[in-house]
C-alpha cells in the first residue's frame, strides 16, 4: 500500500517525516573515545560526534528519512543504516564491520540481501588474495573473472530494485554503484526506483550526480581543460588532440595508484610509438609529494595538477570519488573507454592497436 499526497508525490506505506534518529551503543572493547558520524539532514550533509563511555553511547539526531551513514571510529569506518526512531548498536572494537543493529527496518532489509550475496563474496576472496600473482594472461582471466562475479552481483542488485522500488535500501544500492559507475548502467536502475525514492533528499541528490556521470559516459567529449604540469607550465588538453589518450587520476598518498603505476607505464612503453600517450592528473595538495612521486615511480608521461586535493577542478567536474580512475579519449577526443586498469587495460590497447593492425 503507497500513500499520496497533495502535489502528486508517491510515498511508500509507513514512511515517517519529522522525527529523530534516536541511537543507543555498546561496543564491547572500544573504550572511551569520540566516533564520528556523517549523515543528511534534508538536503544538508552533517557531522555528529558520539562520545563513548566504556563503548558505551547514545546520540539522537534529526532523520526525516531512512539512510545509509558513516561512522568514522579511529581505526576504521563502517556504514549502517539509520532512520526514523529507536536504533541500538552493539558489536565489538575488533570487528566494527560486524556491528548489529536493530530496531532499522531498512538494516534488516540490508542484512537479508547482503546474505544472499555472500556466496560471491567468498568466490571473490581468492580471486583478490592473488590479484597481482602469475603471468599476464593469469592475471586477465583472473580479472576477467572478478568482473563476471562482479557483474552477477549486480545483476542480482538490479532484480532486487526492480521487485523494490520504494525501498530506501533500493536507493541506496543505485546511489552506492552511483558513487564509481558507469552513467549508462546507473541511469538504468535509476529508471527501476519508484516516484517516492526519486523525490526524496537521497533521490534528488542521486539525480544530481546522474548528471554528473554523463559527463564521463561513453562517446561524450573530453573536456578541454588547462592544468598545469610539474614545471608550472599550463597545458591544454587540446594539445594531445590525434592521439589516443588515457588520462589517468591519481594520487602519490593513494596506495591503488601506486601499484597500478607500473601498470600504466608498462602500457605507456608500449603503445607511446602508436599514437598513444597518458595524462596524469594528480589529486596531491602538497607538490613536492606529487613530484617525488613521478619520479620515484619513474613516470615520463604529462603530469598535471591544480594541487587542490580532491577538489581538482578535473576530478570535480567528472565527479571521481575514488581512485585510480581513468578515462580512455580517441583521437578526436572522444571518450571511449572508463576505469580501466590492470590487464583489462591492457586487453583493451591491444585491441585499438595490435589487433586492428592485423
Amino acid at each position: 500500500m503507497k500513500t499520496l499526497l497533495a502535489g502528486g508525490m508517491l510515498l511508500a506505506a509507513g514512511t515517517v517525516f519529522g522525527q529523530d534518529a534516536k541511537l543507543k551503543g555498546d561496543i564491547k572493547g572500544l573504550g572511551n573515545i569520540e566516533v564520528k558520524l556523517y549523515y543528511y539532514e534534508g538536503v544538508e550533509q552533517k557531522t555528529g560526534t558520539i562520545k563513548t563511555t566504556d563503548g558505551k553511547f547514545e546520540w539522537t539526531g534529526k532523520m526525516p528519512e531512512a539512510q545509509k551513514v558513516t561512522l568514522m571510529f579511529p581505526t576504521r569506518a563502517a556504514w549502517v543504516y539509520l532512520e526514523p526512531g529507536n536504533i541500538s548498536i552493539t558489536g565489538n572494537a575488533d570487528s566494527l564491520h560486524l556491528l548489529k543493529v536493530s530496531g532499522s527496518k531498512t538494516q534488516k532489509e540490508a542484512d537479508d540481501f547482503e546474505a544472499t550475496q555472500e556466496p560471491f563474496d567468498k568466490q571473490l576472496q581468492p580471486l583478490y588474495a592473488a590479484y597481482s600473482k602469475g603471468t599476464d594472461e593469469e592475471k586477465l582471466a583472473r580479472e576477467e573473472k572478478i568482473a563476471a562475479i562482479r557483474g552477477e552481483m549486480k545483476q542480482r542488485e538490479n532484480k532486487y530494485i526492480a521487485a523494490h522500488p520504494e525501498s530506501a535500501f533500493s536507493l541506496s544500492l543505485v546511489s552506492d554503484r552511483a558513487g564509481m559507475g558507469n552513467y549508462k548502467d546507473i541511469q538504468a536502475i535509476y529508471d527501476l526506483l519508484g516516484p517516492g525514492v526519486k523525490a526524496s533528499a537521497t533521490g534528488k541528490r542521486l539525480a544530481e550526480r546522474l548528471t554528473v556521470l554523463k559527463r564521463s559516459s561513453i562517446g561524450e567529449q573530453m573536456l578541454n581543460f588547462t592544468q598545469n604540469d610539474v614545471n608550472g607550465i599550463p597545458v591544454n588538453f587540446a594539445s594531445f588532440k590525434g592521439k589516443y589518450v588515457l588520462v589517468d587520476f591519481w594520487a602519490s598518498w593513494c596506495g591503488p595508484c601506486r601499484a597500478e603505476n607500473p601498470n600504466v607505464l608498462k602500457a605507456y612503453n608500449t603503445y607511446k610509438d602508436k599514437n598513444f600517450t597518458v595524462v596524469g592528473i594528480s589529486l596531491d595538495d602538497k607538490g613536492e609529494n606529487w613530484k617525488k612521486a613521478i619520479k620515484d615511480d619513474n613516470m615520463p608521461w604529462t603530469q598535471l595538477s591544480d594541487l587542490k586535493g580532491w577538489k581538482n577542478e578535473v576530478s570535480q567536474y567528472y565527479g571521481i570519488n575514488g581512485i585510480p580512475s581513468t578515462l580512455l579519449v580517441d583521437p578526436q577526443g572522444k571518450i571511449i573507454a572508463k576505469d580501466l586498469r590492470g590487464e583489462i587495460l591492457n586487453k583493451k590497447l591491444r585491441e585499438l592497436f595490435e589487433e586492428k593492425s592485423k
